[in-house]
């Protein structure tokens, strides 16, 4: 398989970037590429942190899950 085609099977991930314990983007990577930056505030933001699963945590992944509130 050439490099052209690997690129295209990569799947497109969201990696969360905190600081002190909030999230302050949304990195959208295809590979090792930095595809574009979401704000977690936003509604596309909000929508992928809530997807956001424990499971996803201990795959590595560096997003933070923010818990229910009641």
């Amino acid at each position: 398989m050439d490099q052209q085609q690997e690129q295209a099977v990569e799947e497109t991930t969201y990696h969360a970037v905190e600081k002190d314990g909030v999230v302050t983007a949304i990195w959208e990577m295809q590979g090792r590429k930095h595809l574009r930056t979401i704000d977690p505030r936003s509604e596309e933001g909000r929508q992928i942190l809530g997807t956001y699963t424990l499971d996803e945590a201990h795959e590595g992944q560096s997003a933070h899950s923010q818990t229910n509130q009641q």
